[in-house]
């Protein structure tokens, strides 16, 4: 199962457990990356290591690839040429922003009961451009060495015996690796039936927080805030109110903050 495979995989698991009316309706495409996947928060489970391989592995999904989505044609010829250009665009899919998809039945039907099928080569251009570097990096040139000669045995010192330690301090006092070793926090399981437990993905605490007006809504779910309370998320999608996304290219923003960090645009005109 390569990257394609399990970013599908993924999606069905979670539309599955949150968002189960699209398994059979169409959504936009701003929604599956705003609010169905968004990589901040599902980045461990994709098993992406940046943005950049996140937003090509959208970008050979909304370009109809192993026919895992219903799109329409022109979608599907914008973006596939992209995909075949030498030095495609990632994010080429965001001018379909409000371009509806759907989950093609089929393919949930076999994701669903195993039967995933073997990987093939979506188009090698997009495949070399984007990863030609952490290529270079992984594959090390190997050197052909001579082996040095083996030295001398030297004489082995006696060591003077040591005393045995107290049984009882032995019992009680915990070793240094169990005192260093970090607890790992568990993951959230699914299957491909269906999530085994309810809990949402886990998210950093956030340090700021805002303070809703009256009539002032949800910028995700369009639901009612608290009035003159200060508070960091939605009480109804759980959402984090105090950060907004660069629509050019998906950067986490701060309230307040007028261009992106890392593409320079202005935020009113992301």
């Amino acid at each position: 199962m390569d990257a394609l495979d399990r970013t599908f995989q993924h999606l069905i698991n979670t539309i599955q457990a949150r968002y189960p009316a699209y398994l059979t309706q169409s959504f936009d495409v701003a929604e599956l990356y705003q609010n169905i996947l968004p990589y901040r928060h599902h980045r461990r489970e994709l098993g992406l290591d940046t943005n950049q391989d996140y937003e090509l592995v959208l970008l050979q999904l909304f370009s109809g690839a192993r026919d895992y989505l219903i799109i329409d044609e022109e979608m599907r010829d914008r973006l596939s040429r992209e995909l075949a250009s030498p030095n495609p665009d990632p994010g080429a899919f965001r001018e379909f922003s409000t371009s509806q998809v759907a989950l093609s039945p089929a393919a949930v039907r076999r994701f669903q009961t195993g039967g995933v099928p073997s990987p093939e080569p979506v188009l090698a251009g997009a495949t070399q451009a984007a990863s030609s570097g952490s290529a270079q990096r992984a594959a090390p040139t190997v050197r052909a060495v001579a082996p040095a000669p083996a030295p001398a045995p030297a004489p082995k010192p006696v060591a003077p015996p040591t005393p045995p330690a107290p049984a009882a301090s032995a019992a009680t006092t915990p070793s240094l690796a169990a005192q260093s070793a970090p607890r790992r926090a568990p993951l959230n399981t699914t299957t491909a039936t269906g999530p085994r437990s309810a809990a949402i993905p886990s998210t950093p605490r956030a340090t700021q927080t805002v303070v809703p007006q009256a009539g002032e809504t949800c910028r995700y779910c369009n639901g009612a805030l608290p009035t003159g309370r200060r508070i960091t998320f939605c009480p109804h999608c759980g959402q984090n109110l105090t950060v907004v996304n660069c629509l050019a290219c998906g950067t986490e923003l701060e309230l307040g903050w007028k261009f992106c960090t890392t593409c320079g645009r202005p935020v009113s005109q992301s």
